[in-house]
């Protein structure tokens, strides 16, 4: 990135690094960042408000998307989809036993846009559900019969499912960690379709290859693209995508399509759809 950085008005960006030092060399020209999603952990939205740098983003374009990856992650581990698909393309067939999740617990944390679309998706498959988020909407919860949880370990402490949807943060890093396993149930599903890094990976796979946590599913790993040695991926009853969730024709064409407005508008002097930062 610091390679790039320099002689242009605007940045469109995807997961890329833009870093403080990306940043000054790109200054005093740059005048907006448009981001291509809605994680902005790869910015340094902090020093980019301090130089009046608008960071602009497209909410509301991949919850739904990312809801339907979450389930899929679900139902391919309680089902042991990928598992037995893999025998069988190798000329083994492999009967294994799977688990039904009707009438199972599942414990939301975030109950954004993302996480209300998962919610929506749990209660047809026949889930009990229950969810933490800072900004409690009462309606939707009421509407949906969401239970409300008053702290982050309540939910994994009740939780047969437990999906994460929050944003990563000094205060979301590390969140799922060995002692906050330990609160969880035996043989918990944990879903990781928000940012790899909420998850302490040595203590996620000593947990899987104990039995503890029964399986995980995960679009986002905390290095990326991972190390062959990386021990989540050889870690038992875990499914682990490249980060796809997003990345669906019908989405990546309403992401593109927003970002890119995002960035004309303002060049424009317009309102662009989102910005993230104020200043």
């Amino acid at each position: 990135m610091l390679e790039l950085a320099g002689e242009f008005d605007a940045f469109l960006c995807g997961d890329d690094a833009i870093t403080r030092s990306v940043l000054e060399k790109s200054l005093p020209r740059l005048k907006c960042i448009s981001k291509y999603g809605i994680g902005l952990d790869k910015i340094d939205v902090d020093f980019a408000t301090s130089r009046k740098l608008p960071v602009l983003f497209t909410p509301g374009v991949n919850h739904a998307t990312v809801a339907e990856h979450t389930f899929g992650l679900l139902i391919g581990i309680t089902k042991h989809i990928v598992t037995t698909a893999a025998a069988a393309r190798n000329g083994e067939w492999l009967r294994l036993t799977g688990h039904e999740i009707m009438g199972k617990t599942i414990g939301i944390v975030g109950l954004g846009r993302i996480g209300k679309e998962v919610a929506i998706r749990a209660s047809a498959f026949g889930m009990k559900v229950i969810a933490y988020d800072i900004y409690w909407d009462e309606i939707f919860a009421a509407a949906h019969k969401i239970e409300r949880c008053e702290s982050v370990d309540e939910v994994l402490f009740n939780a047969d499912v437990v999906s994460l949807h929050c944003f990563l943060s000094d205060e979301t890093r590390g969140m799922i960690n060995a002692d906050r396993i330990e609160e969880m149930r035996d043989g918990v599903i944990v879903l990781n379709c928000a940012r790899g890094e909420l998850v302490v990976t040595a203590d996620m796979a000593a947990a899987l290859h104990s039995g503890k946590v029964g399986g995980y599913g995960a679009d986002v790993l905390d290095e990326e693209p991972p190390p062959p040695d990386h021990p989540l991926l050889n870690a038992p009853n875990t499914v682990i995508t490249s980060h796809i969730g997003s990345r669906t024709h019908e989405s990546v064409i309403r992401q593109a399509t927003m970002a890119t407005e995002n960035l004309v508008r303002f060049l424009k002097g317009e309102q662009p759809h989102a910005q993230a930062n104020k200043f």
